[in-house]
C-alpha cells in the first residue's frame, strides 16, 4: 500500500490517517468540515483534499446512515481502487450499498473495536488500534484483492483482524457494545432525577458504570437505529430479567417469610449469572481466568522522582494496581517498572498514561 484516502476526520479517521502516515503511506484527508481537516493535517495525519489519481484504498469514516451514499459517491468519482468503512454496524450499510448499485467486489466492511471517550481529530492517536480487534466482513461479492488490501490496512494500524459475517458481527456488537452503552445511558439518566446529596456520593462504581454514556448522543442514535433488530432482541431478554428482579424486590417488601425466601433466591440467581458472565470477559481477555493480571511496562528514564509522578498519574486514572515490580537497581528507581493490573483495566490505564506522556508497553 502506497496511497490512501480517509473520508471523515474524526477520532477514528484521523487515528487511521496518523497510523498510515507514520508507516509511510501517502494519505489524503477528506471531510465536509474544513476545520476538522485542517486540525487533522496540522497533527501530521496527511494532506488535505482528494488525490489526483485513484488511491490504493479509501477508508470511509462516517456514521452508519451515511456509509452507503458516501461510498457510492466516491466510487463514482473513482477515489480509490478498494473501499472499506469503520461503522459499528455492517448488515444495513451493505444492503444499502447493494441497493445503490455500488461495486461490492471492491468493498469490504470493517469495524475497528477501539475508541476513546473524547471525539474529534484532537483526540486521535496513531496507536489507538494497537493490539485491538478490527473486524472485517467480506461477503460473497468481495474480491480476494479487496480483502487482502483491507487486511494490509489492519496490519499497518497494528490491529488484530477478525473475519465475520455482517449479521454475526451485528449480533456480537449488540451484546458487547450497543447494549452496554444503552444501559449506561439509562443508568446515567437516573442521576438527573437524583437529589444533590445523592449525586455528591457518586464514587468509582457509578463512574465506571456510566463512563461510556458520555458519548456523542447523535452518533449513538444513528448506531442503535442501524442495529435495531439485534438490539431489540437483547432488550426483550433484558426486560424479562428486569421484571423478574423488580418482582423479587416487591416480594421482599410485601410478602411473608416463605415468599421472601423465594424472592431472595431469584435475586441471588440474577447476581450469580452476572458474576458468571463477567468472568467470561476476564477469561477471554486475560487468558488465565478471572484472577489473571496484565503487565504494563513503563519507562522511568533517568530523572529522580519519576516513580512518584507515575504513581500519582495511576491514581489520577482511578485504577487500582495489583502489584508493582521495581528494577533491581539502587533508589531512586530508574529504567522500567512493571505495573500489574486486572486485564479489563489494562487498556484504559495504558491510554491514560500515554496521554500523560509515559512510554508504555
Amino acid at each position: 500500500m502506497h496511497t490512501a484516502a480517509v473520508v471523515g476526520t474524526g477520532l477514528i479517521g484521523t487515528s487511521i490517517a496518523l497510523a498510515l502516515t507514520g508507516r509511510g503511506v501517502t494519505t489524503h484527508l477528506i471531510d465536509r468540515d474544513p476545520h476538522s481537516v485542517r486540525i487533522a493535517a496540522a497533527r501530521g495525519a496527511g494532506t488535505p483534499g482528494p488525490p489526483s489519481a485513484p488511491v490504493d484504498i479509501a477508508v470511509i469514516c462516517v456514521p452508519p446512515s451515511d456509509v452507503a451514499r458516501t461510498i457510492a459517491d466516491h466510487q463514482k468519482a473513482e477515489l480509490a481502487r478498494v473501499y472499506t468503512d469503520v461503522a459499528s454496524v455492517k448488515a444495513l450499510p451493505h444492503a444499502e450499498c447493494l441497493a445503490l448499485g455500488c461495486d461490492t467486489a471492491a468493498l469490504v466492511g470493517g469495524h475497528p473495536l477501539a475508541g476513546r471517550e473524547r471525539s474529534g481529530p484532537l483526540s486521535a492517536r496513531a496507536d489507538l488500534f494497537q493490539d485491538r480487534h478490527w473486524v472485517l466482513t467480506p461477503t460473497a461479492e468481495t474480491s480476494e484483492a479487496t480483502l487482502n488490501r483491507a487486511l494490509e490496512l489492519v496490519s499497518l494500524c497494528g490491529a488484530v483482524p477478525v473475519l465475520l459475517d455482517p449479521s454475526d458481527h451485528d449480533r456480537a456488537v449488540a451484546l458487547v457494545s450497543h447494549l452496554p452503552h444503552l444501559m449506561a445511558s439509562l443508568t446515567a439518566a437516573r442521576l438527573l432525577e437524583g437529589e444533590g446529596h445523592a449525586v455528591r456520593l457518586a464514587g468509582r462504581g457509578v463512574r465506571d458504570v456510566t463512563r461510556i454514556a458520555a458519548g456523542d448522543s447523535g452518533l449513538w442514535t444513528d448506531i442503535l437505529a442501524a442495529n435495531a433488530p439485534a438490539l431489540s432482541a437483547l432488550l426483550t431478554q433484558l426486560t424479562a430479567d428486569l421484571q423478574r428482579t423488580a418482582a423479587a424486590l416487591d416480594r421482599l417488601t410485601e410478602e411473608g417469610p416463605e415468599q421472601q425466601d423465594d424472592a431472595l433466591a431469584d435475586l441471588t440467581d440474577v447476581l450469580r449469572r452476572g458474576a458468571e458472565g463477567r468472568a467470561r470477559i476476564a477469561t477471554t481477555h486475560g487468558g488465565r481466568g478471572a484472577g489473571s493480571h496484565a503487565v504494563l511496562s513503563v519507562s522511568l528514564g533517568d530523572q529522580d522522582r519519576r516513580l512518584e509522578r507515575l504513581l500519582d498519574d495511576v491514581s489520577e486514572a482511578r485504577v487500582d494496581l495489583e502489584d508493582l515490580l521495581l528494577p533491581e537497581t539502587t533508589a531512586p528507581p530508574r529504567g522500567a517498572v512493571e505495573l500489574l493490573v486486572a486485564p479489563d483495566v489494562a487498556r484504559p490505564l495504558t491510554d491514560a498514561l500515554r496521554d500523560r506522556g509515559w512510554a508504555v508497553r
